[in-house]
């Protein structure tokens, strides 16, 4: 999907000098199968599980391909999964357009769920306890309406990135 980026992302890795880092592409609708197990120390996926159509599929992949201890950093759409919780969204109404003309779209033409951007956070949070994640952090940070990160853990806990403070982004 984004081969030009994965590009640039690895070339900047190289100029940099930095060799513990991985940027790939790949279908996630096996991935809960084709994962390799207890691969990585910390996932990242931006704004991408609910344009996938099988998200639950990638969430157990991602889950499986951690290690133990490992974290992963979901940033994805704040909203609510019920509508009505979304009436004084500040971009609500933008952020259905483009659920409705692209991410449920882009879902439901691989045959899946059409989840869409507004899936919400108590969708969010159901599939990735139906994933094998236990520990859920959300953070909001204060100058984006937009975005949600939730760090998940496999464990019943984590330290967070150095630099975090639980309950405080910035």
């Amino acid at each position: 999907m984004a081969h030009r980026a994965i590009r640039n992302a690895r070339k900047e890795a190289s100029q940099s000098g930095l060799s513990n880092i991985e940027f790939i592409t790949q279908d996630l609708s096996d991935f809960h199968e084709t994962a390799e197990p207890d691969a990585f120390d910390f996932i990242t996926t931006f704004d991408a599980i609910h344009d996938q159509a099988k998200p639950l599929n990638a969430l157990e992949g991602i889950h499986r391909a951690l290690k133990p201890d490992g974290i992963y950093l979901m940033q994805d759409i704040r909203g609510s999964s019920n509508v009505e919780n979304n009436m004084n969204h500040p971009i609500g109404t933008f952020l259905y357009t483009v659920s409705t003309m692209h991410c449920m779209t882009v879902s439901l033409a691989q045959g899946g769920e059409g989840l869409g951007a507004m899936w919400g956070e108590e969708k969010t949070r159901e599939y990735l306890q139906k994933a094998g994640f236990r520990f859920i952090e959300t953070h909001q940070l204060a100058h984006d309406v937009q975005n949600k990160p939730e760090f998940v853990s496999c464990n019943d806990g984590f330290d967070l990135p150095r630099g975090l403070q639980r309950g405080v982004l910035s």
